[in-house]
């Protein structure tokens, strides 16, 4: 648990080592993934590098970009939305996430400067 003297080095160590997965994108046309925790990289088979090189878009197959889409407007509109839905790892292997959140990210100045997500729940398909 971290307490209110954890300095910024301990909690970025502590939520990059957390049994979650947390992940962030930037507000480029063709977001880019900028943030993604231990448990993301694991998720997604790859480095820190390969992650933060990659368009968000390419975590989620073709057949739900649309859906995926909806969802980053959504949270953009409302600042926040829930989510389910499949994803693809860098190998191709689908795994569903359950109970997920999205919300915006916002600079000092209230501006939108991305948006993050986090999930506990998931699992492989077959």
């Amino acid at each position: 648990m971290l307490h209110i003297n954890t300095s910024p080095v301990e909690r970025a160590q502590a939520l990059f080592e957390a049994p979650f997965a947390l992940i962030s994108h930037g507000t480029e046309s063709e977001p880019i993934f900028n943030y993604g925790n231990r448990k993301t990289l694991e998720l997604w088979e790859l480095s820190w590098k390969e992650f933060t090189k990659m368009p968000s878009r390419r975590a989620a197959e073709e057949l739900v970009h649309e859906e995926r889409d909806r969802l980053l407007a959504e949270a953009a509109t409302k600042g926040f939305s829930y989510f389910s839905g499949v994803r693809i790892t860098s190998t191709g292997k689908r795994f569903e996430i359950q109970d997920g959140i999205l919300w915006n990210l916002l600079d000092k100045h209230n501006h939108l400067c991305g948006q993050a997500a986090v999930f506990s729940k998931c699992m492989f398909l077959t």
